[in-house]
């Protein structure tokens, strides 16, 4: 049992059973690891001597999955748990099928959150002591957090192994790191350890590595490593690559747009973000309109407080080309503005936001610095008087605008009404009330001014759209946007210039060259502001800079095209997921790839810098492939591992030999039979056959995987496929700890068990889409695997008692375990996890109970059931493995455990006519309780019913030979529209010849042509035309009817042929009722007799 606490998770009431289950789980999991189950190893020089790498493989088959390493400042939470089943699941099923499956897990640990929550940690020690013992707590805090049930699962460990923790203040209410660190289970005497940022890297990594341990994931633990250069191998790996990356000019130095924190001093990259991830710098064209004339009072307001520099509203435009038709410009009348000190003796009007991002792209007299000069409430500058650049009204004023933002651009908009729907919509309310207003009629009275021709919508684009949407002002925010997103789209891509210098040019064409001319005349500047809010883990709001750097190269041209016939060759189990690749590779370019700030490994040419964490981690899934040989298990790599090679003679030209097939070094610093052994388990395991993440890395960590795997390898070391999964949603909505809705992945064991925490999180989706892990159902998980267990046990008991020869029902229920076998293989081929959950375990105990049903009058086939037990185990051993090695191990008294077992083989091929046999039973009974029901609330309205379904009731069954007329028309279209060479109907010649015949207004056609389209696909056309059903409607009847008569508690039932009942001229043969029988679908005539 289990109650609902709120919004937030369960609490459970009875544990008996869930701790049951969790001792099973300890024994096997004790047993897996005394075994050394999952540490994995390519074959021996002696198993493949004389093989070739594909005769290798056909002979000793691999698969390497993995995901990417999670951070290590915190314990993994329960959406770190989703993403991991992906391969945990996968590891599972490959080893069935006899492969040699490698799940490895690395700890990350590079970049800045680690280095900036130390830092924070010793601020905050100076100010409150090394305890935080001077802290004081006011009084609001106590609400903040809101507490833990009183009523849940008590924690059966260490509270600082059970909380979710991350670094960034984010959702949790707290203000300082030590809070922070107290929230995740922290004692507060030992949070001032993490002042060390290298404790970090201590600390969490065995944490993870006991929660990965009690889910029972199936991890080769000697591979681990933590990354950044405390670890000597890992960074020598690293350094390898980045050099290599050097070599080929794919890491560049020069002068671009980055996102950065001015408080770190550096860029920030994705992962130094708590809020913007994936978002960059969106180019803007900076257009300078002189100021030429104030508003009355603002002159006196301004000039003073300038020194004689020129005034300049700047404005942030993405249409340059369009600046011929400025008829005025907007500003925000709620909007606060600055006039901005700026380089040659000029000021800038815009926001504070615009300024700061100017200031580091060299617009300042002192970089990186911002020197505001007045500050103006936006309708003060209302009637301002300024020059438009490249405008054939070279004069015009600042009007107000409802909708400008000051969270995109400078705040300040040119108005080119002819293509804007936005500015002419505006400028039209304007013109109609500009007492309203506040303005001057003159102000607002030059009209759209074409600049530019479309076919669509001719020379003046906008306001034909506005007219057509039926805009009417500018508060019609939606068909704006659409309107919008038309005019651009139209105007770029179909668009002559109709003026100016260019005029004649396309719009493609003429936008760089029109931006090019105005930066030339000193009328505008290149701009670049971030696409969105982005906030350090610092807790700075980013800007963009122009900065040196060293960048890699993403998006030039042969790199893209490489990675680009890379994704085409890789599974993405997918569409969305490949669309998002598609798109993310259509838009990267030029990344920043080093930093001054944080942990990981120094850029080799230049050790002021160190590699950024994203580009750390593109190809450390080769590292897999020989970290144990290197680290044997030493996280650190502190100790040699079991080949004795140190750090030092991992050099450049070795790492080159193991993983890109070079030269063997003349002056090789270890003995080539070291290397080699490193260079036989690459080549084994690689490439890699699965990525899985979480959707939100398509746009960096794994398009950046496609990219460096395209540079540095061979194409037969690519990457095979890459599977990405939605974000989880715990109970129906988002996790959130300030909510107190979430699970760390130790919370979901320890209050579920591990099987039960895995089948829910099976059970919770494999799509793109958002997932819900359902405590309920983890819950009720639980009373379905003890009850399994309890029902397991008693049968192979009973095995002697139960029945040896062999009915009908038999082999029906032997041919659905063995169809079952199939179905569910090609979902764990496909990796649907929720579907091979469905087929391989809610299914198969449907197909059980059935049989189970059927045939209580005389019993379950021995043999059967110990087979479907057998089967059952198997089919959900990748997801449930330590019930299936009870049953395996403690039930069916296997030797070894389930975990070497192989996926079952059905005991013979499957009979499709033996299944339609199987469902027929099922729908015949369906469709007779169904119409007792029916006839239960006809009773309940007429008391006077010709038959009471309460009274002893006896039934006839009638069975048809032949079909109605109408469908064997349709089966006649159905026919003639058949591609025989195809072998599938033409859906467009199947409609156009039923419309012929007049068949496609009968609401009854379509859906039966569709299901008989369904036929051909699984009995084949043959079969199905010849309209005959595989079975005996009425052999199966009379072998059902012993079940029917107990089921339906009838006295009697008997089964005729409908041709023989229309003959009986006599009451209780009802013609209508025996005319619906049809082939495959009998009618029922019920009628109350005697007891």
């Amino acid at each position: 049992m289990a109650n609902t606490t709120g919004d937030g998770p369960i609490a459970l009431q009875q544990t008996g059973k869930r701790d049951a289950l969790k001792a099973i789980e300890r024994k096997y999991q004790q047993r897996w690891a005394d075994e050394r189950v999952f540490e994995v190893d390519a074959p021996t020089p002696e198993q493949t001597a004389q093989l070739s790498p594909a005769e290798i493989w056909e002979k000793y088959p691999k698969w390497f999955g993995s995901f990417p390493y999670p951070y290590m400042n915190g314990s993994l939470h329960l959406g770190h748990a989703f993403t991991i089943s992906k391969i945990e699941f996968g590891t599972g099923f490959e080893r069935m099928l006899g492969k040699r499956a490698l799940f490895p897990h690395g700890f990350h640990c590079t970049g800045m959150p680690i280095k900036a929550a130390s830092d924070k940690i010793i601020r905050e020690m100076e100010l409150f002591g090394p305890d935080f013992e001077r802290y004081e707590v006011p009084e609001e805090e106590d609400d903040l957090v809101p507490a833990k049930d009183a009523s849940a699962t008590p924690s059966t460990s260490a509270p600082s192994k059970g909380k979710k923790g991350k670094v960034a203040a984010k959702a949790t209410g707290h203000k300082y790191q030590f809070q922070i660190m107290e929230s995740i289970g922290v004692p507060r005497a030992d949070i001032k350890k993490f002042a060390d940022p290298q404790y970090w890297l201590k600390y969490f990594p065995p944490i993870t590595v006991a929660d990965q341990k009690a889910l029972g994931t199936r991890i080769d633990w000697r591979r681990s490593f933590v990354t950044t250069d405390a670890n000597p191998y890992y960074d020598a790996f690293v350094r390898w690559q980045t050099i290599k990356l050097y070599k080929m000019n794919k890491i560049k130095f020069g002068e671009r747009y980055t996102v950065y924190s001015p408080k770190d001093g550096q860029p920030c990259m994705d992962h130094d973000r708590s809020e913007g991830e994936a978002l960059g710098p969106q180019e803007y064209t900076g257009v300078k309109m002189e100021v030429i004339g104030w508003p009355e009072g603002v002159k006196e307001l301004i000039e003073p407080n300038v020194g004689g520099r020129k005034v300049y509203l700047v404005a942030a435009t993405l249409r340059p080309e369009t600046m011929y038709g400025q008829t005025n410009c907007f500003v925000g009348t709620a909007i606060k503005y600055g006039v901005f000190a700026t380089k040659n003796n000029e000021a800038f009007v815009c926001t504070y936001r615009a300024a700061r991002n100017m200031a580091f792209q060299g617009t300042t007299e002192t970089p990186n610095e911002v020197t505001q000069l007045v500050e103006i409430d936006g309708a003060k500058l209302v009637g301002t008087k300024i020059k438009a650049p490249f405008a054939l009204n070279p004069e015009v004023y600042v009007l107000p605008m409802e909708n400008v933002l000051p969270t995109k651009g400078t705040g300040v908009v040119t108005s080119v009404p002819s293509d804007s729907p936005d500015d002419f919509a505006t400028l039209a309310d304007l013109k109609k009330k500009p007492d309203f207003y506040k303005i001057q009629p003159s102000w607002c009275a030059i009209d759209p001014v074409p600049v530019l021709t479309t076919p669509a919508y001719g020379d003046l684009t906008a306001p034909a759209l506005v007219k057509k949407l039926k805009i009417n002002s500018q508060k019609d925010a939606k068909q704006l946007a659409e309107a919008k997103e038309i005019a651009y789209k139209e105007g770029f891509y179909s668009g002559t210039m109709l003026v100016g210098e260019f005029k004649g040019l396309s719009v493609q064409d003429a936008k760089p060259k029109v931006r090019s001319a105005m930066i030339a005349a000193n009328l505008a500047f290149a701009y670049a502001e971030p696409e969105g809010f982005i906030l350090s883990r610092s807790g700075d709001e980013c800007v963009i800079a122009l900065m040196d750097q060293w960048y890699l190269d993403y998006g030039e041209a042969t790199w893209k095209a490489q990675a680009e016939k890379l994704l085409a060759r890789m599974n993405t189990y997918g569409s969305e997921t490949r669309n998002g690749f598609e798109g993310s590779l259509g838009w990267l370019n030029q990344w920043a790839c080093a930093r001054t700030y944080g942990l990981g490994t120094k850029l080799p040419w230049d050790q002021n810098f160190m590699v950024e964490s994203l580009s750390d981690s593109t190809i450390y899934m080769s590292y897999y492939t020989i970290a144990h040989l290197l680290q044997g298990g030493v996280w650190d790599g502190s100790k040699t591992g079991p080949l004795g090679v140190t750090p030092d003679q991992m050099t450049d030209e070795v790492f080159e030999y193991i993983l890109c097939d070079g030269p063997w070094p003349s002056d090789a610093p270890l003995p080539r039979e070291k290397a080699d052994i490193m260079k036989r388990e690459f080549n084994y395991f690689y490439p890699l056959d699965i990525r899985s993440s979480g959707k939100d890395l398509i746009p960096n960590h794994l398009t950046f995987a496609i990219y460096v795997h395209a540079a540095i390898f061979p194409e037969n070391k690519w990457p095979l496929s890459m599977r990405t999964n939605g974000h989880l949603m715990l109970n129906g909505k988002k996790m959130s700890k300030s909510t107190g809705n979430s699970l760390t992945m130790r919370e979901a064991v320890e209050k579920f068990g591990a099987d039960a925490t895995r089948t829910a999180l099976a059970d919770a989706g494999d799509g793109i889409e958002d997932a819900n892990f359902d405590e309920k159902n983890a819950n009720a998980n639980i009373l379905r695997l003890h009850t399994l267990i309890d029902w397991c046990e008693e049968m192979i008991k009973e095995q002697p008692n139960l029945r040896t020869t062999k009915i009908y029902h038999d082999v029906v229920f032997e041919n659905e375990i063995n169809e079952l076998i199939a179905v569910t293989k090609g979902h764990y081929e496909a990796t649907n996890y929720k579907d091979a959950l469905k087929y391989g375990f809610f299914e198969m105990q449907m197909a059980r109970d059935w049989y189970r049903e059927v045939t209580s009058d005389v019993g379950m086939n021995a043999e059967l059931v110990k087979y479907w037990i057998r089967v059952s185990c198997l089919l959900i051993t990748p997801i449930a493995p330590h019930f299936a090695d009870h049953i395996w191990s403690s039930v069916l008294g296997e030797p070894t455990t389930v975990q070497h077992a192989l996926y079952p083989v059905p005991s013979q091929p499957i009979d499709r006519s033996v299944l339609e046999a199987g469902q027929y039973m099922r729908g015949t009974l369906k469709t007779m309780r169904d119409s007792e029901l029916a006839m239960l609330k006809k009773l309940s309205k007429s008391k006077n019913a010709a038959y009471d379904p309460k009274k002893p009731k006896s039934v006839r069954i009638y069975v048809a030979t032949q079909f109605p007329e109408w469908q064997n028309k349709v089966v006649g279209v159905v026919q003639e529209a058949y591609d025989a060479e195809r072998e599938k109907v033409d859906d467009q010649k199947l409609r156009e010849l039923l419309q012929a015949q007049g068949l496609i207004k009968d609401k009854r056609v379509m859906p039966f042509a569709q299901q008989f389209k369904k036929r051909i696909a699984e009995f084949g056309a043959r079969m199905a035309f010849q309209r005959t059903l595989p079975f005996s409607e009425s052999t199966l009847l009379s072998v059902l009817l012993p079940y029917l008569k107990k089921s339906l508690n009838l006295v009697d039932a008997e089964v005729l042929m409908a041709d023989d009942a229309l003959a009986k001229d006599e009451p209780g043969y009802t013609k209508f009722i025996i005319e619906s029988a049809e082939p495959g679908s009998p009618a029922f005539e019920f009628r109350n007799v005697e007891a």
